[in-house]
């Protein structure tokens, strides 16, 4: 899953919710260098990624995508889902999806120092952008496929993947409302137990 869905299934732990945004800079065993409830995010978020990853309608999303995008499909299902998050933000949150957004970024600036050095580059183009709500167009999908193109030197083609979308819409939106309604329960089992763990 992409930024969106991993903020969204942190719960209202705020550190929790920095350690699962910024998990993906944390190698290893790094994670344990950090206060308890970031090392609960970063755990959340390796947990979301594992089942995600196995799950078969994931993989029957990514199937569509194999032949032209080969090991990129994955992160660019990722990002689909991430929009179709966005796009149905109501049926998920009683926040709007503006306010949320608004208090993840100010969570962000106050938590700015704990995080990684690759995150603290990108934190400030990902808020001045507001990638965020930029999930829930189209055209804000295909910015951020080019890019990610860009940052694989053209050699993912993902810029051009929004023409998969456009024509298989209704199949990646029905595949990310079941899948996703399956991966809400798992992370919460899973955050659940990370804090009884950790008792936090």
């Amino acid at each position: 899953m992409n930024f969106l869905a991993h903020i969204y299934l942190s719960g209202e732990n705020e550190l929790i919710t920095i350690g699962n945004f910024f998990a993906d800079g944390i190698r290893g065993k790094k994670y344990k260098q950090y206060p308890s409830e970031i090392q609960v995010g970063i755990k959340l978020h390796r947990e979301i990624d594992t089942f995600t990853d196995a799950h078969p309608i994931f993989r029957q999303s990514t199937k569509r995508l194999h032949k032209a995008y080969s090991h990129y499909s994955g992160v660019i299902v990722d990002i689909f889902y991430d929009h179709y998050l966005a796009k149905n933000w109501n049926d998920y949150s009683n926040i709007p999806l503006e306010e949320y957004i608004q208090d993840f970024y100010k969570t962000l600036n106050e938590n700015f120092e704990i995080l990684p050095e690759r995150f603290k580059k990108l934190t400030p183009f990902m808020i001045e952008d507001n990638w965020l709500l930029s999930y829930a167009t189209v055209e804000g999908i295909q910015k951020v496929l080019n890019g990610m193109n860009r940052r694989t030197k053209g050699l993912s083609k993902m810029n051009e993947a929004t023409k998969e979308l456009v024509a298989n819409y209704e199949d990646f939106e029905n595949d990310f409302k079941n899948f996703f309604k399956e991966l809400i329960v798992a992370s919460e089992t899973k955050r659940k137990a990370l804090v009884k763990d950790y008792k936090l």
